[in-house]
């Protein structure tokens, strides 16, 4: 019998455009089963996002620095920054996984197993998706789903500053109070242990038999778009902003 081994790994901060790349190229492997079931675990730089069909009044004040940019998923406005992790799993969805809420569910099943490790008790909140501590929201959860691949995820406040979510609504819940594991007190507040709590429960949530390293196809794709980020940025003529607003192809961006 094949062992399901999860493709796993924190591989640090990196540019928003560079991951969409990314992920885009490693759906495709993955529908080809060119690459096996991978979680990238990470962080971004400071920036806004809105789902494909979010209401652009959910950015309440586009800070200087920030870029904001509309993907293909779902949900509504949301912020990234240093100290929060963010996963994106690229997993094939098969038979009876082929249902997008029982997918939610389990995402918010390991988020909350994961902060549980770390001291912090969670949980869901009814007609609404994300993970909670009271009436605060720690972590969100936005998905897309092409021929059953899925990309984008969920992003866990670990120790951001919250500050930052004052300039959005979050998730479309005007008055949203944010939190993280820090501010809530728990053990290790550092994204990258925090990671490997998270590929755990991941692995143990979606059936997987072990968690094994990031593929190297997956390292050198990352090598690759950050190269070509960072020749598209040094191409940039002089006293050009260095602030890019590049969406995926259906999207849109809008610059600070």
């Amino acid at each position: 019998m094949t062992s399901m081994v999860l493709s796993a790994g924190f591989v640090g901060l990196v540019d928003y455009p560079v991951a969409l790349a990314l992920q885009e190229r490693l759906l495709d492997l993955r529908f080809a089963d060119a690459v096996s079931d991978t979680l990238l675990l990470l962080e971004h730089p400071h920036v806004f996002t809105l789902g494909r069909g979010a209401s652009e009044d959910g950015i309440l004040e586009v800070l200087p620095g920030v870029s904001v940019y509309r993907v293909s998923r779902g949900g509504q406005a949301t912020y990234h920054g240093p100290g929060q992790l963010i996963g994106y799993p690229i997993i094939k969805l098969e038979g009876q996984a082929r249902d997008v809420h029982a997918y939610l569910r389990s995402l918010e099943r390991v988020i909350i197993g994961a902060l549980q490790d770390h001291s912090v008790q969670a949980q869901r909140r009814a007609g609404l998706t994300g993970v909670w501590v009271g009436e605060r929201k720690i972590a969100s959860i936005g998905v897309g789903i092409r021929r059953w691949i899925t990309m984008h995820g969920f992003a866990v406040n670990v120790s951001n500053d919250l500050r930052f979510f004052s300039s959005i609504v979050p998730c479309g819940i005007s008055g949203c109070p944010m939190t993280s594991v820090a501010a809530e007190g728990g053990r290790a507040a550092l994204t990258e242990p925090f990671s490997l709590t998270v590929s755990a429960h991941f692995a143990r949530a979606f059936g997987y038999d072990a968690v094994g390293p990031l593929d190297a196809t997956v390292r050198r794709l990352l090598e690759e778009e950050s190269s070509r980020a960072w020749q598209a940025t040094a191409a940039m003529p002089p006293g050009a902003s260095s602030t890019r607003a590049a969406a995926d192809p259906k999207g849109m961006a809008r610059r600070p």
